[in-house]
């Protein structure tokens, strides 16, 4: 046996067992720890023994044993005598059911990591890595800085929360505003790392379901806030799009040929009701206004409508990009300004981008390489779509790339 039922339950519920162990025992270092362990030990006796029946809880069950194991040797050596209190009768249990667990664990994980105490730049960055489970270099490349930067960021913030005494529970709602702009941001990366994957199939897939639900639980908590209800529209509309987000083979199917007729309607309806929302609270938050930008696709019923790229570039222009400068934003911009004003106009704004801020960003390197395609650079072409594939993009991205820089080695530029 491989490990794939391993797999299978660490991208199910992985995350989840690590935020319930951080809530007991107020301590994220033992939570990742103890994790690591448990997923070490089933690495070695689900494939001799078999898969158990409850693989949620035996992790936790597992991952709570090596935690206690590490107390009582930190214990022994700073001499302490007392013992941990025993584990609570009814873990295991609740472990067992997901709904009693989730998602009360995982939204207090996530407010402890955005606490003010923690600086802001880390508050996102830190949630990610324990309560939704990225790696520090997935982490380090949504956020556009060196893995070792963000490594310390994240040393940093864990050590703020254990110093600060930073209470593990649900803040009241004088308490939001502090935190809801990273909290916004952890789910918006969260739901990003599922969205890449088109085919839905990677270890982050699960992300889809949980932050549609996440988003709606947020709305309706926070029924007057703007950004909350502007994000559960983008991730209604992007979620939305994912079955007409592959062809018959299963190759990536680029938005403005996804066919409209495929998308799934009831989820656009209720991005839409959200937006109305969010236009009778006179948003203007970045969020907002990206929600109206999905809108403005979602508008679309069929591929005789021609594509909004006008419409989209006059929402950069006009909204998104007079709210501060963003690389990320002005490296979206230029795909829409490629298809109103020619690829060259493009290129020519992409490559007043920081390269080396985007060096470990799949998207800049997918983008710089159509645009170089699309101007007859070829060579320069074949080099950048070189360095996207190295970046290790999902399946079904990474054939349709492939595809590209073949068609490349073949002498042939693809119209679009």
């Amino acid at each position: 046996m491989t490990n794939t039922a391993l797999d299978r339950a660490v991208r199910a519920a992985g995350a989840r067992v690590a935020a319930a162990l951080a809530a007991r025992y107020r301590d994220l270092d033992l939570a990742e720890d103890g994790f690591a362990e448990a997923c070490a030990r089933a690495a070695e006796v689900w494939p001799r023994d078999g898969t158990p029946d409850d693989p949620t809880a035996w992790l936790y069950r597992t991952a709570d044993r090596a935690v206690l194991d590490a107390l009582r040797r930190r214990r022994t050596r700073t001499r302490l005598i007392p013992e941990p209190p025993p584990p609570e009768p009814t873990v295991e249990d609740l472990m067992a059911d997901d709904n009693a667990l989730i998602p009360d664990e995982r939204l207090r994980l996530i407010f402890v990591c955005c606490h003010p105490a923690v600086a802001p730049d880390a508050r996102a960055a830190l949630t990610l890595r324990l309560v939704c489970g990225l790696s520090t270099l997935e982490i380090a490349r949504a956020f556009l800085v060196s893995e070792p930067t963000l490594a310390q960021r994240l040393t940093r913030a864990k050590r703020k929360i254990a110093e600060a005494g930073v209470p593990f529970e649900i803040p009241g709602p004088d308490d939001w505003p502090a935190r809801l702009d990273a909290v916004l941001t952890t789910l918006e990366i969260a739901y990003a790392k599922a969205h890449e994957d088109a085919a839905g199939t990677g270890r982050h897939a699960g992300y889809a379901a949980e932050m549609l639900e996440l988003t709606r639980v947020l709305a309706e908590l926070l029924p007057q806030e703007p950004e909350a209800l502007a994000l559960a529209a983008i991730v209604r509309y992007a979620e939305a799009r994912r079955p007409a987000r592959l062809d018959q083979d299963g190759l990536m199917v680029s938005l403005s040929d996804q066919d409209p007729a495929r998308w799934h309607r009831p989820l656009i309806e209720a991005a839409h009701a959200y937006l109305r929302q969010v236009a009778m609270l006179d948003g203007s938050g970045r969020r907002c206004w990206q929600a109206a930008l999905h809108g403005t696709w979602c508008a679309r019923r069929s591929l005789d409508e021609p594509a909004p790229w006008s419409r989209v570039l006059a929402l950069y222009d006009d909204a998104l990009l007079t709210l501060g400068e963003d690389p990320v934003l002005r490296l979206n911009r230029a795909v829409a300004l490629a298809e109103v004003d020619g690829p060259q106009a493009a290129l020519d704004q992409i490559l007043r981008l920081d390269a080396d801020r985007f060096d470990g960003f799949g998207p800049y390197h997918a983008v710089l390489a159509d645009l170089l395609r699309r101007t007859g650079r070829i060579d320069q072409a074949r080099a950048a779509y070189t360095r996207v594939l190295a970046l290790g993009p999902a399946p079904a991205e990474r054939r349709w790339l492939e595809r590209r820089l073949a068609a490349l080695g073949n002498g042939a530029i693809l119209s679009r």
